[in-house]
């Protein structure tokens, strides 16, 4: 059941990742590594496109929070779009939506990044 795939993307030196399949506690490690290298990298707007998603666990959310620290102290963003209706509502019983960016699109985050920058 470890169907999970990162795919890496740079658009206007903004980092997206897209998420695909089961982010599990067997999984967020890839993930957890696919963030560390982009900070490693020295970049620091990211993007993670959760429309190929189908499930995400404890530890999945778990990535997303040991981050957001570091990329903001750094003047970045982790900003999280195309989410289902179902890892939607996960994030959102966590009170996620009011410490993230969660936007419909890749493309709303992509503005919205430009436009701080």
């Amino acid at each position: 059941m470890t169907n999970f795939k990162i795919n890496f993307r740079e658009s206007s030196n903004i980092q997206i990742i897209d998420l695909k399949g089961y982010l599990d506690a067997h999984t967020a490690p890839d993930f957890e590594n696919a963030i560390q290298k982009i900070i490693n990298n020295k970049q620091y707007n990211i993007i993670v496109n959760c429309k190929n998603l189908s499930y995400i666990s404890s530890a999945g959310l778990g990535v997303f929070m040991a981050y957001i620290e570091e990329v903001r102290k750094n003047k970045g963003d982790i900003k999280i779009t195309n989410m289902s209706s179902k890892i939607y509502n996960v994030f959102d019983i966590l009170g996620f939506p009011l410490l993230y960016e969660i936007m419909n699109t890749e493309e709303d985050a992509l503005k919205k990044f430009t436009k701080s920058v």
